[in-house]
């Protein structure tokens, strides 16, 4: 885990907000592995750039798995941070990813809604058709935007924010995200990362009320790199 260098990966900040281009090695909260998380790394570059006194505050509002890269908010000031838990829960942060997969959809277009039950020994969701106990319920929208000889590329709009949610939902469609282990993919990538990235978010500022829209750059990789000079938007 990096402890420098954090600047180059910021791709919006103001007094409330800083939205993170995460790589995929990166934790965004401690965990047992003991690696220092990503909260911590911005707490201190806030606290070295801005010269501040005493504790930094830093709000979580939202995650990406470890292996995942993309855009993340943090929230600089509490008003930010409950405020933007709000809009989350209410869908009114819009969240689009870009997946690579190795099988075709069956669809080109989709709309899934499924339900999820949420193993914790394991660390792994679990996709039902109709609801069963303790489910909760899975929705998304999948386009096919772009292939490869031998891979797809999928933009994802999340509808609401699941366990693994897009990582189990594709899996469950015949369709493992690239690298992806723990859901079926028959091999790992180097570095274990693996072809989901949190491409865009976008929605209103919760103080000054503008439009905010940030576009992640993917990962230097050679797939990542093929598709997007294909989707250069």
């Amino acid at each position: 885990m990096r402890k420098s260098s954090i600047d180059q990966d910021i791709l919006y900040e103001d007094n409330h907000l800083i939205i993170l281009n995460k790589r995929p090695s990166d934790i965004v909260q401690g965990d047992k592995t003991g690696d220092v998380p990503l909260s911590e790394v911005l707490k201190s570059y806030i606290k070295y750039k801005y010269n501040k006194p005493g504790e930094v505050f830093l709000g979580v509002v939202h995650r990406l798995d470890r292996p995942v890269s993309g855009a993340l908010i943090f929230a600089r000031t509490s008003k930010a941070l409950s405020r933007l838990n709000i809009m989350l829960r209410d869908g009114e942060i819009h969240k689009t990813y870009w997946a690579v997969v190795k099988n075709k959809p069956p669809k080109d277009d989709d709309h899934l809604i499924q339900y999820l039950t949420r193993n914790e020994e394991k660390n792994k969701s679990f996709v039902h058709e109709n609801p069963v106990a303790n489910s909760q319920k899975a929705e998304l929208i999948y386009h096919l935007t772009g292939q490869s000889d031998i891979y797809y590329l999928l933009e994802v709009n999340l509808l609401t924010g699941r366990h693994h949610q897009i990582r189990a939902q594709l899996a469950a469609l015949g369709c493992p995200v690239k690298g992806d282990l723990k859901y079926g993919y028959p091999r790992s990538n180097p570095g274990g990362f693996i072809h989901l990235h949190a491409r865009m978010i976008e929605f209103i500022h919760p103080v000054s009320k503008e439009r905010i829209r940030v576009v992640a750059k993917p990962p230097d990789d050679k797939l990542w790199n093929y598709f997007s000079a294909d989707n250069k938007r």
